[in-house]
């Protein structure tokens, strides 16, 4: 009978690599993520009310950017309002 011995330096190395696959895995999605977001593309992705989103726009807390009659909003930028960056 053949025993594998598993050393610190295996599991190191085991996490290091699972770590940079989900790394990858996370960069995949967000490729793939649209850059601006309609208002009800937003209220659907943050489940939130139509006032909700209008105060938020209001107090300044998300910004957006209005093309013709419709309000478009950075990914980016809702990341960064919910990561409390914004």
């Amino acid at each position: 009978m053949r025993v594998n011995l598993v050393t610190k330096e295996d599991l190191q190395e085991f996490k290091n690599e699972l770590l940079e696959d989900i790394k990858n895995l996370f960069n995949i999605k967000i490729s793939e993520q649209k850059l601006w977001l309609r208002s009800s593309e937003v209220k659907e992705l943050l489940k939130i009310s139509t006032g909700t989103l209008q105060n938020l726009r209001v107090s300044g807390t998300l910004s957006y950017t209005r093309v013709g009659g419709t309000l478009y909003y950075n990914y980016k930028d809702i990341e960064k309002m919910l990561n409390g960056r914004g």
